[in-house]
């Protein structure tokens, strides 16, 4: 009886030892929970993001079809990361980003010339982004604007190997019209560290669609494979696929292209409730890693 005692009070010692012993669990029973922690706190803190001010109630409309929370946490994004936002037009993502890096994590974002062709639908994106960051710099006061002019080529996003993720939204199919593409790609590619997050979302094509740059253009519909080929061929590879903002509805055979449909409505009052009813385009989302 003593000796099973002593057995038994052995194995109690060597529970406690491994439970309580030098501050607590072992690392492999504590990461997986502080790794639960961070994310639960981070989704929080996006919830609480996406609900604040610095966003205007038309562009909360948009959540329903753009699912910006899942998009971004498909991506993997953190509070701690620096990022790019390519093409940021009038800062819909922004609004976003901008807050929920602000504390931890470095923004930029890509904008034409505010002081370019007046009439250009670029230089008005961007007098309206610049306003917007000058009527509220508590939200968009660490947010950095890189002027580009893709024509030029040469453009620099940041040092080499600075950006842990670059991210752009709906913006390929003029990238591929315009012939500015692999010129995109490239600085993306370089800004990035390596194991860094080339993350896209885009209005697709019918499968099977032939990659013609006109078509592409004048529909705002690429193909997927398309897509993918275009962003390995500029050394990217291609992590993860993802249906989050995939819309079934949207049969891709509208006579102004992806612009019939909201918000832009470009047929204005025309079939305006049956383009509602479809809700914007289908889109892929697309993740890629710089190897």
């Amino acid at each position: 009886m003593i000796v099973a005692e002593k057995i038994s009070l052995a194995l109690v010692c060597t529970a406690v030892a491994c439970s309580a012993g030098a501050g607590g669990p072992p690392k492999s029973a504590q990461e997986p929970t502080a790794g639960i922690d961070a994310k639960a706190a981070l989704d929080a803190r996006l919830v609480s993001v996406l609900a604040g001010p610095q966003r205007t109630d038309p562009e909360r409309a948009r959540d329903k079809y753009r699912h910006p929370r899942e998009t971004l946490e498909f991506f993997g994004l953190r509070d701690d990361m620096t990022v790019v936002e390519l093409s940021a037009a009038q800062g819909w993502y922004t609004a976003i980003l901008a807050p929920l890096l602000a504390e931890r994590g470095k923004l930029s974002v890509t904008s034409a010339d505010p002081n370019g062709p007046p009439d250009a639908e670029s230089t008005k994106n961007a007098k309206q982004l610049a306003e917007r960051f000058a009527k509220d710099p508590g939200s968009f006061g660490k947010v950095s604007t890189v002027v580009v002019n893709w024509k030029q080529g040469g453009v620099s996003l940041g040092p080499d190997g600075s950006a842990d993720m670059v991210v752009t939204f709906r913006n390929l199919h003029g990238w591929i019209a315009n012939g500015l593409v692999d010129k995109v790609y490239a600085a993306a590619f370089r800004v990035l560290k390596h194991g860094g997050i080339l993350g896209l979302t885009e209005h697709r094509a019918r499968p099977g669609t032939q990659p013609d740059p006109k078509v592409i253009g004048d529909t705002g519909y690429t193909p997927e494979p398309y897509a993918i080929l275009l962003a390995e061929k500029a050394g990217f590879k291609l992590a993860e696929k993802s249906e989050i903002n995939a819309n079934p509805k949207d049969t891709k055979d509208y006579p102004e292209g992806v612009w019939t449909l909201p918000p832009t409505f470009k047929l204005g009052t025309v079939d305006r409730e049956k383009y509602l009813a479809i809700g914007e385009s289908d889109r892929m989302t697309l993740k890629f890693v710089k190897p």
